[in-house]
């Protein structure tokens, strides 16, 4: 048994799947208007600092008894809130949002290559009913409902010494999250230099070509991607092989077999005013390429059903090898950047003991060191350069090694697609946050094109279908709605997001510009029309037309655009007790005030 804070006895919790702490928490009292909201448990030495009204943070540090014979001993930080009025617990996780977990639940495990310490627990009205975030990557993390009390209770524990921040606020949750990705951004200058080429809609071959790459099949993509809105090129896959059978036994060399007489290729497709990025699978060492001789003895972890092996980034030969075949594009062929995948897989469980070649005493250290490396040597050829990571990789501890982040893969899944932008977004700091690549069959009508891009319209539309095969329907919707991305980008991407109901996928998302409002509508839901703005613009992705605006006042010149962006209607609306208006499905409503 526990004490709370109050001094009354609260119950153990079963944890099957938790590790064990080296001391027993005990009850710290919660200064300001917080302390009757938290009720907080600390190991180790602790203090609370009230950052502002109903936002603490809480600093724990193991004493000499907690430690163990391979180091400091853990801290845990934990505390509960009443489980009331509550709608969903949200994480950055892909498919991490939504349904409200048991406290008996397995912790989340976050490290510097995969997830990020931050979670919120939201009430009804998408308010705060509590977040937080850790000011470290390596850490356990547990969220879950107490079964015994109606509370929820949170944990976070990690090695040695460790700070939380604690926003019970009751705002909007998008702005918790926010305040708490600034907090993290405070530390050690995390934030980098994001070109403006990283927030344009950018073109992937990935799903349309799949690893049958030549240059003329990208040449002749990114001029057509160029007449659509398209500046940006992202070679994937096939490059680096003539084989086309899959699998990863290719990677390790990063020869470009595909793309003869690279540096003159890549010129040719700067001279249609394109950028261009290539692609590699930073861990895997394959075994037909030729340095697996020499590389493949410092394996990390092994992925011989990909027919390769993950190399361990604490040997410097590693390192550098590995630093020397991803600058090449940039150095020697003029890429414009680098898509960075699987940085993931670097985050082995139990990776083996460092031999005595390694030079750093964590992967976690490895990865940096290598990543940096990367940035640096990217940086000095072109400092304009782009880096794209991807989920789960979302940590703050990788913002200064990456330029943008991208939705991990969820091919024709627009649902999927919004929510992984939007939980990536709420949390990603200073980076572009792109989509998964859109793709679509053959037949689909253009307003189905449109759903997809309007499911995208608040990360970076990355479009990857064969474009020579759109279409006129196909076309015209493409080319509308990346003007449109492309057009209100300030507001899109760097106005303030307000997504609606997670518990719900976010049937609803808006973001608020400088006097400028633009909601994704994805439900028959009405649309906000309060506030001081001088235009709202309202993209429908429902099959429901008859959008309902609520909540504004005065008159408003309204146009209405089809998916493929004609204008079907113009009218004068009054805004005073509600109005509606007909939107197509994949069209587009602005409205101007008067």
């Amino acid at each position: 048994m526990t004490e709370n804070a109050e001094g009354t006895a609260a119950a153990e919790i079963w944890e099957p799947h938790a590790a064990a702490t080296t001391a027993r928490p005990r009850p710290l009292a919660v200064p300001g208007p917080a302390a009757g909201r938290l009720e907080l448990l600390v190991t180790g030495i602790a203090r609370v600092h009230t950052v502002a009204a109903d936002v603490v943070e809480v600093t724990a540090e193991a004493t000499a008894e907690d430690a163990g014979h391979d180091g400091p001993g853990d801290v845990r930080i934990e505390w509960r809130v009443p489980c009331t009025d509550v709608t969903s617990f949200w994480t950055p996780e892909p498919r991490g949002t939504g349904w409200l977990p048991a406290a008996w639940s397995a912790p989340r495990r976050t490290t510097l290559t995969r997830g990020a310490p931050v979670a919120a627990l939201v009430g009804t009205g998408d308010t705060t009913r509590c977040a937080f975030a850790a000011d470290r990557e390596d850490a356990l993390a547990s969220a879950g409902v107490v079964e015994e009390s109606g509370e929820f209770r949170f944990w976070v524990q990690a090695a040695g010494r460790l700070t939380v921040r604690i926003d019970t606020s009751g705002r909007h949750f998008a702005r918790s999250l926010a305040d708490l990705a600034d907090w993290w951004a405070d530390w050690d200058d995390r934030p980098s230099h994001v070109p403006a080429a990283a927030r344009r809609p950018a073109y992937s071959t990935w799903y349309a070509l799949h690893q049958n790459i030549t240059p003329e099949a990208v040449e002749r993509q990114a001029a057509l991607g160029k007449d659509l809105g398209l500046d940006t090129i992202i070679v994937d896959d096939g490059w680096m092989t003539t084989d086309r059978t899959r699998g990863y036994a290719h990677c390790g060399d990063w020869e470009p077999r595909s793309l003869p007489d690279t540096a003159a290729h890549v010129a040719r497709v700067h001279d249609l005013g394109v950028r261009y990025l290539l692609w590699y699978a930073l861990p895997f060492i394959g075994k037909d390429s030729a340095a697996w001789d020499a590389l493949s003895p410092y394996a990390l972890a092994d992925a011989g059903h990909l027919g390769a092996v993950v190399v361990d980034p604490r040997y410097p030969q590693v390192r550098a090898h590995l630093a020397d075949r991803l600058a090449r594009a940039v150095e020697e062929w003029g890429m414009d950047g680098l898509k960075v995948d699987f940085v993931d897989w670097f985050g082995v469980q139990d990776p083996p003991a460092p031999g005595p070649e390694a030079d750093c005493a964590t992967v976690d250290e490895g990865v940096r060191r290598l990543l940096g490396e990367i940035r640096r040597r990217v940086d000095a050829a072109c400092p304009e350069a782009m880096i794209e990571h991807r989920q789960p990789y979302v940590s703050p501890g990788l913002w200064p090694y990456a330029t943008m982040v991208r939705a991990t893969d969820c091919p024709l899944s627009p649902h999927e697609n919004r929510q992984r932008i939007i939980d990536t977004r709420l949390v990603a700091g200073p980076l572009a946050v792109h989509s998964d690549m859109l793709m679509w069959h053959p037949t689909e009508p253009a307003e189905q094109v449109a759903c997809h891009l309007i499911n995208v319209l608040f990360g970076v539309p990355q479009i990857s279908v064969d474009l020579a095969a759109l279409t006129a329907g196909q076309r015209e919707a493409l080319a509308f709605w990346l003007g449109v991305a492309r057009t209100h980008l300030d507001t899109l991407q760097l106005g303030a997001l307000r997504p609606a109901r997670p518990d719900l996928g976010y049937p609803m998302v808006t973001a608020v510009g400088d006097g400028e409002v633009v909601t994704g509508r994805y439900a028959a839901l009405p649309v906000a029309a309060a506030g001081r703005w001088r235009s709202l613009l309202v993209a429908n992705a429902d099959a429901d037309p008859d959008v309902l605006l609520a909540g504004g006042h005065g008159t408003a010149e309204a146009t209405v655009q089809d998916a493929r962006g004609r204008t079907v209607g113009t009218s004068t609306v009054d805004l005073d007790g509600g109005a509606t208006v007909h939107v197509p499905r994949g069209g587009l409503l602005t409205l101007r005030r008067v």
